[in-house]
């Protein structure tokens, strides 16, 4: 199968899985929880709350307000592990087809909210993208650091926390060598944020790149720009996404990749 071909069905499958019932485009809300369990819209009988250090998220309802838990109702208190968890919970509102996932960042949990009939959902219609040119797939090398950093950046909610950092990935485009801050993946490959020209009138105003793994002996590894793809808060507000590192913003233009959400 071609490069080309190659880029056109990971397109398919990134759109596929934006378009699904509980998916980034259903996304209608981040709740931040407080350790006094409270309802998470005004009047409703469910309380939930943050657990010690903010580290779970804990629920309290009846079996008549339709909560199921591993496929159980939800008859009391539970306490559900976030989605950094090694095995994270959900709850599902069967009767409203509502998905809440718990989530945990930096010790603050909150309760993230998915809807099949969001506005935002209804409304996608694909994503402007530019078509692929391989130039843009790009020798670069990774080099790790002595041991993991943390960089406090601005997240897309206002919020500064830390980005987790494993090395640098040196590139050459036209104008020059390059390189970026990545963080190593769970599958051994890189995740990149980076911002260049083509992004800075929009919202957000940066890009995410993922790639495979370095090879073990050399960190070599292909910068695939036209795999560069939107984050989650191009789609919903409701998304925490860091913005770019320090160095990790270009003067090149990147005509490469995503570029913008499309509604109808």
């Amino acid at each position: 199968m071609s490069d080309v071909e190659n880029w056109r069905q990971w397109r398919t499958r990134r759109e596929a899985k934006l378009r699904e019932p509980h998916g980034t485009l259903a996304l209608i809300g981040t709740h931040w929880l407080d350790e006094e369990p409270a309802p998470i819209v005004e009047g409703e009988p469910v309380l939930w709350s943050a657990g010690p250090s903010g580290k779970t998220v804990v629920v309290t309802a009846k079996a008549e307000h339709g909560l199921v838990f591993r496929g159980e109702p939800i008859d009391g208190t539970v306490t559900l592990r976030p989605d950094i968890d090694e095995h994270p919970d959900t709850v599902f509102a069967p009767d409203y087809d509502i998905l809440l996932v718990p989530i945990e960042r930096e010790g603050s949990a909150a309760l993230r909210v998915y809807d099949p009939t969001a506005e935002t959902l209804r409304a996608f219609d694909g994503i402007e993208a530019f078509d692929y040119d391989p130039s843009w797939a790009v020798p670069a090398k990774f080099t790790p650091y002595d041991g993991p950093r943390v960089e406090k950046v601005l997240n897309a909610d206002g919020v500064v926390r830390g980005l987790g950092l494993d090395g640098t990935v040196e590139f050459e485009l036209e104008d020059g060598r390059h390189s970026f801050a990545a963080e190593l993946t769970a599958a051994a490959g890189l995740w990149i944020v980076f911002a260049d020209p083509t992004t800075a009138a929009s919202k957000p105003f940066f890009r995410f790149l993922t790639t495979s793994a370095p090879a073990a002996d050399t960190g070599i590894l292909t910068l695939d720009f036209n795999r560069a793809y939107l984050p989650p808060c191009a789609f919903t507000d409701h998304f925490v996404c860091p913005v770019p590192p320090k160095g990790n913003t270009l003067e090149t233009p990147v005509r490469a990749g995503e570029l913008a959400v499309k509604a109808r």
